[in-house]
């Protein structure tokens, strides 16, 4: 089984967003040493507690601090942007590393619908729901085989990357993505962590799938929130922060990711639990040997060959050392790079 890594840069309550960047390129470094297989970021608008907002800006950072693991996007909200300038940006940074570049592909906005708003260049109306046809064109430019009466067809033979391109994937977390992806014959990444139960979604997308491209079966990434401690009761408390931005969340309001210390406050005068199930969404949390099995079982529930395991904590610290445990316990092979570089 693959094991890879979504990071969605958490802003820690006392910190910066800036502060929040550095520490994605430093847990970067860190899951290529420790042969995660791919590393995606995020896209987030508009809120306090995530930094993610511009993957193709970290991409390149992140690919240049590190020296094999694929980077990419976790993923690109099409919605609000140009697929030709989506095109050239990607083949640029396949270009520039080649064969490590990943296009994770969304649809959703990533924000609230005054900050969609905020995100169009043209705001006289609000922008179609257009996204079959602007994935389509996406596609056809790196696939050079748009209609030959398609008024953009020339354009793709002037991709700024050629001959490099990205490995085009589809994110989803409804039953429409998936057959999308399906049609066209793209990996699908469910994200399991914002809607979980996904796998008769994943079951549908094998048997409509159609291959396409280099891809000749179907393949199935579900990204799962996962927080590993070194025992149960240390995993549970240090997800407290993450249950009191879910509760909050759930409420409107948004915040920076709290201390587990403030955090276990605040549950306790709400009269919110501190274990079990995160509010609303499905969490892998505990010690190693707990979290692989959970891991696990989702992967069977998936019948997926990947799981992308998304980690928040308020510690960077902390978020390390969940990565770190998962690697040893998912028997993960560290790179030969880190070894030779020991002390």
């Amino acid at each position: 089984m693959q094991i890879s890594v979504l990071d969605q840069s958490p802003i820690a309550a006392g910190s910066t967003g800036a502060d929040a960047l550095r520490n994605t390129v430093d847990l970067a470094r860190l899951a290529d040493q420790l042969g995660y297989d791919r590393y995606w970021v995020a896209e987030h608008h508009g809120g306090p507690m995530l930094a993610s907002a511009g993957p193709e800006a970290l991409i390149g950072p992140v690919a240049a601090a590190t020296e094999r693991i694929r980077v990419g996007s976790g993923g690109v909200m099409l919605p609000h942007y140009s697929p030709l300038k989506v095109a050239e940006t990607f083949t640029i940074l396949a270009a520039l590393f080649p064969g490590r570049i990943d296009l994770g592909i969304g649809r959703a906005a990533g924000t609230d619908p005054l900050t969609t708003f905020a995100l169009q260049r043209d705001r006289r109306d609000a922008a179609p729901d257009d996204f079959p046809q602007q994935l389509a064109e996406l596609l056809g430019y790196f696939d050079n085989n748009l209609p030959p009466d398609h008024p953009f067809r020339r354009l793709a033979a002037t991709l700024p990357g050629l001959p490099e391109l990205p490995s085009p994937w589809l994110l989803g977390s409804s039953p429409q993505s998936g057959l999308w992806a399906a049609e066209l014959g793209l990996p699908y990444a469910f994200a399991d962590f914002i809607n979980p139960g996904g796998g008769e979604i994943a079951a549908l997308y094998r048997q409509r799938f159609v291959p396409q491209r280099d891809l000749p079966a179907a393949k199935v990434a579900v990204a799962s929130w996962v927080l590993c401690g070194p025992t149960d009761e240390e995993a549970q408390y240090l997800a407290t922060s993450s249950r009191m931005t879910l509760t909050l969340l759930r409420r409107g309001q948004l915040i920076a990711v709290p201390s587990p210390e403030n955090a276990a406050e605040f549950l306790a005068r709400e009269g919110k639990p501190t274990t079990g199930a995160l509010p609303g969404r499905r969490g892998i949390i505990g010690s190693p040997d707990t979290v692989r099995t959970g891991i696990e079982a989702l992967a069977r529930e998936y019948g997926a060959e990947e799981v992308i395991v998304v980690t928040i904590t308020h510690d960077h610290g902390a978020r390390r050392r969940s990565y770190e445990l998962l690697a040893e316990v998912m028997e993960l092979e560290p790179s030969r790079l880190a070894a030779s570089s020991a002390p």
